[in-house]
């Protein structure tokens, strides 16, 4: 429950970081507004529209993380989850947990068979070549 809470704190986090981003952006980039009756002979020229569409961008932005802070939402537990329906929902894990628990110590169990037969039928294989190797040296000798 508190990852999710993180999780939805910093996406808040981040959407109020595009927001006021994005108003430093247009305020940087937005041409002066003129004033009737205060302009100043020979003022600065406008500058030329920003090379990048940065409404569209953060735009983007904003949306992106707005649909993500609702998927998030969504994913809360709701208020009907009561205390019996998470017991119901831990014990089933509990359940399923010892239930995985028993076949992998099956699987060790056949695992330990099959290595102790391994272990014996290598045995045999030294064992017949120790004696096969001495049979040869008595007919080399």
């Amino acid at each position: 429950m508190a990852d999710r809470l993180t999780q939805l704190q910093d996406a808040v986090t981040q959407q109020a970081e595009h927001f006021y981003n994005s108003i430093g952006i247009l305020q940087q980039c937005a041409p002066p507004s003129p004033f009737p009756g205060f302009e100043k002979p020979g003022g600065k020229p406008a500058p030329p529209p920003p090379q990048e569409d940065y409404a569209v961008l953060f735009a983007k932005m904003i949306t992106r993380t707005a649909k993500d802070i609702d998927v998030l939402i969504d994913n809360l537990p709701s208020e009907d989850s009561s205390t019996e329906l998470q017991v119901a929902s831990l014990q089933k894990l509990e359940i399923e947990n010892q239930e995985a628990a028993e076949k992998l110590e099956e699987i060790i169990a056949k695992g330990e068979h099959l290595l102790k037969t391994i272990q014996k039928s290598l045995e045999e294989i030294a064992a017949s070549q120790l004696h096969s190797q001495g049979l040869e040296s008595n007919l080399a000798k």
